[in-house]
């Protein structure tokens, strides 16, 4: 390939290739002013702080090297993930199964780590989280007396039985009991304000009691159940989001411990929700505060039910699992519930208190077994994204990335956690967001940093004379300029201009440099760059053209055939292309008979490109494939040589475009060399004769066929050698057919006295008289004969 081409095309790829780096580069066309922005677009932009760097700062690390940044001048802070406190998983079997406070286990590592976070640069941990055995539970059951005598005796009977079935899962159980009727939705007569049952006799009307904090006694909790009356109401729905909501907030009367926490929910009837308390007059929305006094809520008749989302909110910030034991016709009702609030299971109450106790059991375990990551509020423009590793190697994304099930005793799981953060939230502070398990007391606590400012900031000058005689900061390389100060070195007032950004006003868009990076922005106006060489110069509103920079051929701007104008060549006369080197001239393509390509091409640079893909050469007159003028004139050389062929009768009107010359014998016809483009023929004719011609343009346009009066015509076959031939072939092959017969009938015979040779060889012959013969000769004795004579 010719130099120039390879020349050209090296040219045209590096000026694309910086073109498309340009116009992708987001660094650059974020047009950040200090490294604090820079560091903020995305996490490959850097910024360099070299003195008197001309090039845009902030650009990638390899781009500021390339354009002679030094590498100890570029500030690319990078984010970090650090771990304060590991504490290993507790493992029960290796500490010898001692009894531990709660506080002294660990189910969850690591508990706290600090991650410095960069804009757009997501940083990863893993937590492990391991099911403790024997890990303490407190289990508050809160029952609903409304009229369920048969549920009450059931609790009655529960307190040591549970207390037993539940040793299996943990030593360390606390039980509490608590109650709740409704809101005194009952007749207002004095009788029925004592007794809402009358005639028949049951406790006055509560919205909530809290009967027995937790207690490891299960004696007493059994001693508190049987002192439990039923209660009446109007109407069939029940306080039970009042109730639950009391028994979650009030951590201390309750006696909540940091364990597992259990709130077993009784009844047979429906809820009330937010908004109901208007049917007694009640509109002020519940505060999700403790209102116990003497272990009875008072403020029933001033704060509304709660509503379902704060009770959801309430329940998940205080670890509680919730368990609803219900009747069979309220199910469908609470397992829709139990669908909105996060680790809570649905039961259905029987008469037996041993299917309770199977009710609860089954429903922690079911709890326990399935672990639910959540996290706490994030700061605005931070994201975390989870990707769980369970048992038996699932994993699971997305929501499904948050919990892992079948979890049994002992079971270490895994989740992968990617935390990032856009821009600089909370406006470089630090925050600081909690992650635990749903369920669960323990959590971890996560420190974020965010890296909104380079180190070099700290060694900022303030008001440096570098930034126009102290109008600004010096801070990494570029200045930080003073209110009402603009420009690159703060030269500018912004009382002068409409806009901050004066820099916007040196840019052709926002995906170049300033001026091109051949000049310099003073106020919003781009002052050209000088080169070593004056005939080379920088021009333009943004110093985007030069009158060097463009294509070159031979080694010469534009060929030497034109002149450079802003990277663009303007050619002289006679003369295109990019570079000049096309040249208008066509005489280089005429071909022989004077048609510029022989009419089968078009002539571009001096040069035959032929349109008709049979023809080649230097002017299109070379057609390898084709017929060739012999096929095409065979027929009016023919005619009129030898007054025959297929043009006979119309010879003297079709075929007088050529001059006719007869030569005797074909070896009297021109050679080659005699003239250009020769072409040397051999037809046949009707009879199979052959004759001989040449065909010649000569250069005025003349065309000349020789023709050889001599024909070779084929002679006529011997007839007597081949009619000989046959005979002889016939009669031979059959004189060696009838041998080939003979010579196989000889060895049939042969083959067949064999065999009868060897059977009469192998015959034996039977000497024994014929049973059924009977001898001619009869002989007769006579019965008188004595033998004497």
């Amino acid at each position: 390939m010719d130099i120039k081409v390879l020349l050209i095309s090296a040219l045209l790829g590096f000026a694309s290739y910086v073109r498309s780096k340009t116009d992708s580069n987001i660094c650059i066309s974020a047009n950040a002013k200090t490294c604090g922005e820079c560091i903020q677009i995305e996490p490959q932009c850097a910024w360099c702080k070299d003195p008197g760097f001309k090039p845009s700062r902030c650009d990638d690390r390899d781009s500021l090297e390339k354009v002679g940044c030094t590498p100890l001048g570029i500030e690319n802070p990078r984010g970090t993930v650090t771990i304060d406190k590991n504490k290993p998983v507790t493992n029960r079997k290796v500490d010898g199964g001692q009894n531990l406070r709660p506080d002294e286990i660990t189910q969850i590592q690591p508990q706290k780590l600090t991650l410095n976070l960069r804009s757009g640069e997501s940083q990863k941990f893993t937590l492990k989280f391991k099911r403790v055995e024997d890990y303490p539970i407190d289990l508050y059951f809160l029952m609903d007396l409304s009229d369920m005598q048969t549920n009450l005796e059931n609790v009655k009977n529960l307190g040591t039985e549970l207390a037993r079935e539940m040793r299996q899962i943990t030593k360390d159980l606390r039980i509490g009991l608590g109650s709740f009727l409704e809101k005194p939705f009952i007749p207002v007569m004095p009788t029925y304000l004592k007794n809402p049952c009358f005639p028949n006799n049951c406790t006055s009307p509560f919205s909530y009691i809290n009967v027995l904090n937790l207690t490891d006694d299960t004696a007493l909790f059994t001693q508190e159940v049987s002192k439990q009356k039923i209660s009446g109401n109007l109407d069939s729905p029940k306080a039970r989001f009042q109730a639950v909501m009391q028994a979650a907030v009030c951590t201390e009367v309750i006696g909540w411990r940091n364990v597992t926490r259990l709130l077993v929910f009784s009844t047979d009837a429906g809820f009330h929700f937010a908004g109901d308390g208007k049917l007694g007059g009640i509109v002020r929305p519940n505060d999700g505060k403790c209102h116990l006094e003497n272990n009875m809520y008072n403020m029933s008749n001033y704060f509304d039910y709660p509503s379902i989302s704060q009770l959801v909110d309430t329940l998940s910030d205080n670890n509680i699992q919730t368990i609803f034991a219900v009747t069979q016709q309220f199910k469908d009702l609470y397992q829709e519930l139990s669908a909105l609030i996060p680790k809570s299971a649905v039961g259905t109450l029987s008469t037996s208190s041993s299917d309770v106790i199977k009710l609860i059991i089954d429903a922690y375990n079911s709890l326990s077994s399935e672990v639910i990551l959540e996290n706490s509020r994030l700061p605005e423009g931070v994201s975390i994204s989870y990707i769980s590793h369970c048992k038996n190697g699932v994993s699971g994304k997305g929501e499904n990335g948050r919990k892992c099930s079948n979890i049994s005793i002992g079971d270490e799981v895994l989740f992968d956690i990617e935390i990032t953060a856009k821009g600089c939230p909370s406006k470089g502070k630090s925050e600081t967001i909690m992650i635990k398990p749903l369920g669960f007391t323990e959590e971890v606590e996560i420190v974020l940093n965010f890296i909104c400012e380079c180190e070099c900031h700290k060694e900022g000058i303030p008001n440096s004379p570098q930034c126009s005689d102290g109008n600004g900061s010096l801070e990494c390389g570029a200045c930080r300029c003073n209110e009402g100060r603009l420009g690159r070195l703060c030269e500018c007032s912004r009382d002068e201009f409409l806009t901050d950004d004066l820099d916007a006003n040196c840019r052709i868009n926002n995906k170049m440099d300033i001026c091109s990076n051949n000049g310099e922005c003073v106020c919003g106006t781009c002052e050209c760059n000088n080169r070593d060489n004056p005939e080379e110069r920088y021009s333009g509103k943004f110093c985007e053209c030069d009158n060097f920079n463009c294509d070159r051929s031979n080694n010469k701007l534009c060929g030497g055939h034109g002149r450079c104008e802003c990277r663009k060549c303007i050619c002289d006369a006679n003369y295109a292309g990019s570079a000049c080197d096309c040249t208008l001239d066509t005489s280089t393509c005429l071909a022989s008979n004077k048609q510029i390509c022989n009419g089968r091409g078009i002539c571009e640079c001096g040069v035959c490109k032929c349109t008709d893909s049979k023809f080649q050469g230097p002017t299109c007159e070379i057609c390898p494939t084709c017929p060739g003028v012999c096929t095409k004139h065979k027929d009016c050389v023919q005619c009129r040589a030898f007054g025959s062929g297929d043009k006979k009768d119309t010879c003297e009107k079709d075929c007088s475009y050529f001059n006719l010359i007869m030569v005797k014998k074909k070896d009297e016809l021109p050679q080659p060399n005699d003239q250009p483009y020769i072409n040397h023929c051999k037809e046949r004719d009707a009879n199979d004769c052959w004759f001989f011609f040449t065909y010649a343009t000569r250069n005025d346009n003349t065309i000349e066929a020789h023709v050889a009066e001599e024909l070779e015509c084929p002679s006529g076959p011997d007839i007597i050698p081949i009619v000989a031939g046959v005979v002889t072939g016939i009669v031979l092959i059959g004189l060696a057919l009838l041998l080939i017969w003979k010579l196989l009938m000889i060895i049939h015979d042969r083959r067949e006295f064999t065999k009868f040779e060897k059977e009469k060889m192998n015959a034996k012959w039977d000497t024994a008289e014929n049973p059924i013969y009977k001898s001619a000769v009869t002989t007769v004795v006579n019965p008188k004969y004595e033998g004497k004579l």
